[in-house]
């Protein structure tokens, strides 16, 4: 029987209210990865014309979101973090080149951070990592991907700080 949203929204929501630290995070990156072996439950999260961020899920008690990126072709983001929230990325389609970055210089919101380059990984169908409070990464496709992430709180009207490669 397929996972559905409802029961992968409701996992999630278990081990979140439980421990919503980096343990409780964890936890929910490996329900991710075992959510991306399933063919059914990914097709479901992806229609044929996906939007290229779609919140599916958003939980009325602790906040956190889960959305369905769908990405036509190449896209390359800056150095980011995630603002006072976290995000757990998982591949469910294609491959996404990922760097992490250290900070060298806040960010304000009149002048852009500076970080340097520490590392480059891949993340491959069924890979999830997160990302915690000021984790600074750079996302990188060479083609078509389709991600689920997951995000501590909605960050689609939260403003985010710049930073600049050194």
């Amino acid at each position: 029987m397929a996972l559905t949203l409802a029961d992968f929204a409701a996992r999630c929501h278990a081990i979140l209210a439980r421990d919503g630290g980096p343990a409780g995070r964890a936890e929910v990156a490996a329900q991710l990865r075992e959510a991306l072996r399933d063919e059914a439950f990914v097709a479901a999260q992806f229609g044929p014309d996906a939007p290229e961020r779609r919140v599916v899920y958003e939980d009325p008690q602790l906040g956190f979101c889960i959305l369905a990126h769908a990405y036509q072709g190449a896209k390359e983001s800056p150095p980011h973090d995630h603002a006072s929230s976290w995000a757990i990325y998982g591949q469910a389609q294609g491959e996404t080149a990922m760097s992490d970055w250290e900070l060298v210089e806040p960010a304000t919101p009149e002048q852009p951070g500076r970080v340097r380059w520490l590392r480059e990984y891949v993340l491959r169908p069924g890979d999830a990592h997160v990302y915690n409070e000021g984790d600074l990464h750079s996302p990188s496709r060479a083609g078509p991907t389709r991600l689920i992430r997951i995000e501590g709180m909605n960050l689609e009207n939260v403003r985010r700080l710049k930073y600049r490669p050194v």
